[in-house]
């Protein structure tokens, strides 16, 4: 049961986290080249919104259980079955942020939770 619950929760705060920083960054603007003259006054912006430090600690939180899922389980158990965040962050891009998901990416959802329902067979 612990097992399920950690991987819940690294799954959940991962992509709540993933999620949260998208927004700030979508708030901010698109960063169109990567010198540190560009990028430095576009983190500082970013970091002014409290969504990116929400989704800085929601990350921190999915890494910290996911060393404690790794410490209890295997790591071929553990590392496919936390790919259900891509499940739900296709779910929270497109009902949260408010994105277009196209069919092929649904159609990868349903590889993805394929494969995990195969893992558990195990």
């Amino acid at each position: 049961m612990r097992l399920v619950v950690f991987i819940g929760i690294v799954v959940l705060t991962g992509t709540a986290g993933d999620i949260c920083v998208s927004h700030a960054m979508k708030r901010i603007g698109e960063v169109h080249s990567f010198r540190p003259a560009v990028v430095l006054p576009a983190l500082l912006r970013a970091f002014r919104h409290a969504t990116m430090w929400m989704g800085i600690a929601l990350m921190a939180v999915a890494f910290f259980s996911l060393l404690a899922l790794l410490s209890w389980a295997d790591a071929s158990l553990v590392v496919p079955a936390t790919a259900l965040s891509y499940v739900a962050g296709a779910f929270g891009a497109k009902f949260i942020l408010g994105e277009k998901v196209a069919p092929v990416r649904w159609a990868g959802v349903i590889l993805v939770c394929a494969g995990v329902a195969l893992l558990s067979l195990s």
